[in-house]
């Protein structure tokens, strides 16, 4: 039999870029450059913003006047009046030129009709500046990054999108602490299977997933997106560790570098990739077509010491790499357990008190699910 597939989640957008995030939260509600567009946008005179490295976007330039001053909202949205490009440079605190003709090459593929946006997707296919147009008559702010235009959208329009993907994520995190504790409890009782873990490092990876998404939607709302970024904190907390930790104990073998290799490679896997448990498992070590199902595996048990309050993280592979598995350390003896590099009886009696309340409390857990 195969390895299984879980298909009972729904398509997550791609990550977003970092220079798109870079560049949203130059634009972000709140801040000194979003001010002067608004200012743009409420005046409907419309406008076309060029940010970037000065010096290598000079060879764009026909005429325009120098002016090398501070930047200022007010000066933005009086500059805005003339014609032609206002030009910033990379951080948007010095406006360097206005009334720039702008001369990109006009054989650059460019699907936009109006002139200022036409130059402006050119202008972004052959520079890495970020360039902004501003629309006259429909008041539509649009970034030019690296050939794709990203519209910004309304406030409350993106509030509800956040909302929408917070109780989404709200939903993926429920799930993962359901698969989490079942697998907790089948490590205790020495009954787990390669399937039960796959299936919370798909679910952890999909939390990380629509986090990311919920992040870009807080940076386009700046100052107006606390109270979200107050609920993703809070939701999150955890989850890298609990994914990390599990990767740790089910890799098949492999050093700290294939481990962290096995994380990015995880995180790079598409959607239906990641649906798929025959390409988990094998990103893990382990036979593509193999039965997950009924494949036992033995934690080494990095997720569960890592749940013990105030144990260190070397005291943890120390102990790891004493008894190679949660089986063995829970059929240690409290000598056995005592001799390992940084425990003593007192780390040891805490260690045992620590796995005793995470029974307890797992079975809880359990049960209140159930």
């Amino acid at each position: 039999m195969a390895a299984t597939r879980s298909d009972d989640v729904g398509d997550i957008e791609p990550l977003t870029e970092p220079r798109l995030v870079k560049a949203l939260e130059m634009v972000a509600p709140g801040t000194a450059l979003r001010e002067g567009i608004d200012h743009i946008v409420d005046a409907r005179s419309g406008g076309l913003l060029l940010i970037g490295e000065l010096d290598e976007l000079s060879f764009l330039y026909s005429g325009g006047v120098k002016l090398d001053i501070d930047y200022t909202p007010g000066m933005l949205y009086q500059l805005a009046k003339m014609d032609g490009a206002i030009t910033l440079n990379a951080n948007a605190t010095k406006i360097a030129m206005a009334n720039v003709q702008l001369m990109p090459d006009p054989t650059i593929l460019s699907l936009e009709t109006g002139t200022r946006h036409r130059t402006a997707e050119r202008v972004a296919k052959q520079t890495d500046a970020l360039v902004i147009a501003i629309s006259q008559r429909r008041e539509v702010i649009s970034l030019y990054l690296d050939g794709v235009k990203y519209v910004l959208e309304d406030i409350p329009a993106v509030l509800a999108k956040a909302n929408q993907a917070l109780a989404t994520l709200d939903k993926y995190r429920a799930r993962l602490d359901q698969v989490s504790t079942r697998l907790t409890a089948l490590e205790f009782e020495g009954g787990g299977t390669l399937h039960d873990v796959l299936t919370v490092l798909q679910r952890a990876e999909l939390v990380a997933r629509m986090a990311v998404e919920i992040e870009r939607h807080i940076v386009e709302l700046g100052n107006e997106g606390r109270l979200i970024e107050m609920h993703l904190e809070d939701t999150m907390v955890g989850t890298a560790a609990e994914k990390a930790a599990l990767v740790r104990d089910h890799i098949a073998s492999g050093t700290d570098e294939q481990f962290a290799s096995v994380l990015e490679q995880i995180g790079r896997l598409g959607h239906h990739d990641l649906l798929d448990f025959g390409q988990l498992a094998e990103l893990l070590g382990y036979g593509r077509k193999l039965n997950t199902l009924d494949y036992p595996v033995t934690p080494r048990g990095y997720r569960i010491l890592g749940r013990i309050p105030r144990l260190p993280k070397l005291v943890v592979a120390s102990i790891v790499q004493a008894f190679g598995s949660l089986d063995e350390l829970l059929a240690a003896s409290d000598t056995e357990l005592e001799s390992v590099e940084g425990v003593g009886e007192t780390r040891a009696k805490d260690i045992r008190e620590g796995l005793r309340r995470l029974q307890e409390i797992n079975l809880v857990d359990r049960y209140l699910q159930t």
